[in-house]
């Protein structure tokens, strides 16, 4: 057990550290002064591992964390028509049930166990009891520490509050002994695909039961709750026998891991259908333009249901709330005076809104899997003049993707603002118009701009680039911190604009400059 242990622990290691030095190795700049044999330099690894520690905890905590605040105690807030601690143990009652057959930790393939289990030929069953019950102690500290903090601010009982781990520990366990279980009987450890709709019909029912019933007043009471917590904790120790036992891991493992050993197979068959169900095959599909642009027709048209579902879906959404906002303009007038004051000071939270919602990683997707991966290979695709001028219609058409539900939002704000109350100042109905759509182009511009600029795919369709990964995260984060900023409508509108088109002229200069060089598949 003890040298299982060990050596599962040192793949895991060992694979992070060396995904962290080689994510160091694509930064731009500082790949340039790193030594070729950055794998076995030790001041090197020595950082990669203080890294691969550093990000163990944060996964042992950070998921655990956001959890509890933003899933269920920030939830709690939202209803005033129950007691705070009741409904807390009713959402995690239901919430827990949900991820017990959504996530057992007992059958979640990862190259490491591929190494260790297929390569090494260690023993299956020592491998996965050790994966198995480390997984369950990092849910179980994680637990402990937030349920009880959470908990206690709700003012829950603190036992009642140790309740909740082995209450979820004991669904674990008896999900992943259900799942040996049917194993032995049918062979088949891959469940999920054949009863996928009944998970998401019973996802959707337990979710309904969490935060639905509250709203009608109907809450499960502490002492109900508590009651039907000690079933999962009883079968969950009688399941401890059953996964302890289990003669049949490498067998189960050896067909979860195919996923892995056949991994580029996998995208291909995906690729494949992807293209077979959502890519057009009419062969009428024609277009009576000339170069880049007969070019780029053909494919919007053979690849509109992949750009536009989404975008419409979005839009229709969009049109719901808002048309939903002015029902409770007319019949609580509270609102309206919520909502005008609201969107004439706290316009920077539609950055935030409008980063969500665009389509503009989906469609550089597409453009990648189903068209630059084939045509990097010719010289011509890469010449400035020819990239800029690409750029500019792809651009055109990202642009109409994403304006779609930025123009419903921007117009139906100005509405809202009117129908609330209004402003003296007409501008900024203006404002409201054309800085939404304004912030879709930026976001459109952006997404584009940075593939062009970094182009992060490899051939396998996987996103090799830590520079790329970097600015994705460094986006999100200046989003959400602008959320804070309280601002008027007109001030920030007048900024957005004015920097929405600076940023644009600046990409097609990069464009020009850069990509020819940078926009290239990855190895």
């Amino acid at each position: 057990m003890n040298k299982t242990l060990r050596i599962s622990f040192s793949l895991k290691n060992t694979y992070r550290v060396n995904s962290i030095l080689y994510s160091i190795k694509q930064i731009p700049l500082i790949k340039k002064i790193i030594p070729a044999g950055i794998y076995g330099v030790w001041g090197f690894k020595i950082f990669a591992n203080i890294v691969s520690v550093f990000k163990e905890i944060l996964s042992a905590f950070l998921g655990e964390f956001f959890y509890f605040l933003c899933v269920i105690f920030l939830a709690t807030k939202l209803y005033n028509n129950t007691a705070p601690d009741d409904l807390f143990l009713h959402i995690i009652f239901f919430l827990s049930i949900i991820g017990s057959f959504m996530n057992s930790y007992l059958f979640n393939p990862s190259k490491e166990m591929y190494y260790g289990i297929i390569l090494m030929r260690m023993d299956a069953r020592m491998y996965a009891l050790v994966d198995y019950v480390y997984s369950i102690l990092k849910l179980t500290v994680g637990f402990v520490v937030f349920g009880f903090l959470f908990g206690r601010l709700v003012g829950l009982q603190g036992w009642m509050c140790l309740m909740i781990t082995p209450f979820v520990v004991g669904l674990k366990l008896t999900s992943a002994a259900y799942g040996l279980y049917y194993y032995e009987k049918t062979g088949d450890i891959n469940t999920k695909d054949k009863y996928e709709k009944i998970q998401i019909v019973s996802t959707l029912i337990l979710l309904a039961a969490a935060y639905g019933l509250p709203i009608l007043n109907i809450v499960l009471p502490k002492w109900l709750t508590i009651l039907l917590m000690f079933i999962p904790i009883v079968t969950g120790v009688i399941s401890i026998r059953k996964i302890y036992k289990f003669r049949f891991y490498r067998e189960c493992y050896q067909q979860i891991l195919q996923d892995v050993v056949f991994q580029k197979e996998a995208v291909t068959t995906v690729m494949r259908n992807l293209n077979n169900k959502l890519i057009s095959t009419d062969v009428s599909i024609a277009s009576e333009r000339k170069g880049f642009e007969y070019f780029n027709e053909l494919f919007i048209k053979r690849h509109h249901k992949i750009l536009w579902k989404s975008s419409k879906q979005i839009a229709v959404i969009c049109f719901g709330l808002i048309l939903t906002a002015l029902i409770l303009i007319f019949k609580m007038p509270k609102v309206g005076e919520v909502l005008n004051s609201f969107i004439l000071s706290r316009l920077p939270w539609f950055v935030f809104i409008m980063y969500a919602i665009n389509r503009g990683t989906s469609f550089t997707r597409v453009l990648f899997m189903n068209c630059d991966h084939s045509l990097f290979t010719y010289s011509f695709y890469k010449q400035p003049k020819f990239v800029l001028h690409l750029f500019r219609i792809r651009l055109r058409e990202i642009m109409k993707v994403n304006l779609l539900p930025a123009v419903i939002i921007g117009m139906g704000l100005a509405l809202l603002l009117y129908m609330s109350g209004g402003t003296e100042e007409i501008i900024n109905y203006v404002v409201l118009v054309l800085s939404i759509p304004l912030l879709s182009m930026f976001f459109s511009v952006h997404y584009l701009t940075i593939y062009y600029l970094i182009q992060p795919y490899n051939a396998d369709t996987k996103i090799k680039s830590a520079t790329y990964q970097i600015i994705n995260i460094a986006t999100y984060v200046f989003c959400f911190n602008i959320t804070k900023l309280e601002v008027s409508t007109q001030l920030f509108g007048v900024m957005t604009i004015v920097f929405c088109l600076m940023y644009c002229l600046v990409a097609c200069i990069l464009v020009y400059k850069i990509a020819p060089k940078t926009f290239k598949l990855r190895k």
